[in-house]
C-alpha cells in the first residue's frame, strides 16, 4: 500500500450501523501508519482503471483482541470503499484477495474476523466458503465478534 491509498483508506467513513469502522479523527495518522507498517501486511486494491476500491491485510492486523486463534490460519482482514458496500462486488473483492493471499502465502487456512452484526460481510465470507467456527465478545466494549475459517 502506497502512502496515497493509505490517506484514502483512513478517510473513509461509513453509515450506521458500520461507524465502528470508522477511525477517530484523531486517529487519522495512526491509521496511515499502520496500513504503511510493512509488518501489518496491508495491500490496496484497485479496480482495472487503476481506482482504488478497496484494502486488505494479512497476518495478525486482521484480528481482534478476545479471539481464540491457534489453528493455524492466515488471518485476513478488508475494507471497502464505502460507496461500493451493498453494491454487490464484493465476492469478487474477496475472492480476489484470497487468491492474492493464497499465491503470496499459501496458508493451510484462511481465517476472517468480522462484527457479529455484520450480516452482509458474514453472507460474503460464507460464500466465498468460510465457515463460523466462533463467537466472541471484545473484552473492550462487549461487542460481538464471528471468527470464520476456510481450510485449503
Amino acid at each position: 500500500m502506497d502512502e496515497a491509498s493509505a490517506q484514502a483508506s483512513a478517510g473513509w467513513r461509513y453509515d450506521e450501523p458500520y461507524g465502528l469502522y470508522n477511525p477517530g479523527v484523531d486517529e487519522t495518522d495512526e491509521v496511515v501508519q499502520g496500513f504503511l507498517d510493512p509488518a501489518n501486511g496491508y495491500y490496496a486494491v484497485s479496480d482495472a482503471q487503476g481506482e482504488l476500491v478497496a484494502y486488505c491485510c494479512f497476518g495478525p492486523d486482521a484480528r481482534v483482541p478476545g479471539g481464540d486463534y491457534e489453528a493455524d490460519a492466515l488471518d485476513v482482514g478488508m475494507g471497502t470503499r464505502p460507496d461500493l458496500t451493498g453494491q454487490g462486488c464484493g465476492h469478487a473483492l474477496i475472492m480476489a484477495v484470497l487468491d492474492q493471499g493464497q499465491r503470496e502465502f499459501e496458508p493451510r487456512a484462511f481465517r476472517a474476523t468480522v462484527a457479529a452484526f455484520n450480516t452482509r460481510a458474514l453472507r460474503l465470507c460464507e460464500r466465498a466458503g468460510l465457515r463460523p467456527v466462533q463467537t466472541f465478545q471484545r473484552a473492550s466494549d462487549g461487542r460481538a465478534f464471528t471468527i470464520l475459517i476456510r481450510e485449503e
